[in-house]
């Protein structure tokens, strides 16, 4: 693809992510106006609006991959694969703000992306469980607890905080976080 159209896909994606996580029924026609690109531009590419958000979601999951990839949840330590992660998912959010669960599982394509939703949370929570099994968070709290509010504090600082760099705000999130759960 040409630099043109490479940028005018990733504006009408990061576009139609926002737009549609503010309105499911937004239309491929004021997406396409907001993006500042042609609306036969944007049918070109995706026949439906339904095809569009399918790209938005794949396109976010493709990054969230790559933030648990640059994170190295399996192999860094706990503390510095958390920082990573943290730091790495804010701007994930921040340019992909529509909630997978919300927007999909009414189709086989919904499906597919649920199911990839699944496999990152489960890689997730793996790693969550390495942090307790090597006392970098607390154990004895409720199943799913910790994840649960890592994935709170996450979303809202990416979301209310939006003028915090990622670096700073991965700083006050896992402070919290290992100060709140941590051993103490």
């Amino acid at each position: 693809m040409r630099a043109d159209a490479i940028r005018n896909l990733d504006a009408v994606l990061e576009t139609g992510a926002r737009l549609l996580a503010e309105d499911p029924s937004t239309s491929i026609a004021t997406i396409a106006a907001e993006a500042g690109v042609d609306r036969r531009t944007v049918y070109r590419r995706f026949a439906t609006r339904e095809a569009l958000l399918a790209a938005v979601l794949h396109k976010k999951l493709d990054a969230v991959d790559e933030a648990i990839a640059d994170a190295r949840l399996e192999s860094a330590p706990p503390a510095v694969a958390l920082h990573r992660w943290v730091e790495g998912i804010i701007p994930v959010i921040r340019r992909y703000p529509i909630d997978i669960p919300r927007m999909c599982c009414e189709n086989d394509e919904d499906t597919r992306v649920y199911d990839r939703m699944q496999e990152q949370r489960d890689q997730f929570q793996a790693f969550v469980q390495r942090a307790i099994d090597q006392g970098v968070l607390r154990s004895g709290l409720p199943e799913g607890l910790p994840s649960a509010l890592l994935h709170q504090m996450v979303g809202l600082m990416a979301r209310q905080f939006p003028d915090i760099e990622p670096a700073p705000a991965a700083d006050i999130v896992v402070d919290a976080m290992l100060g709140g759960i941590g051993q103490p």
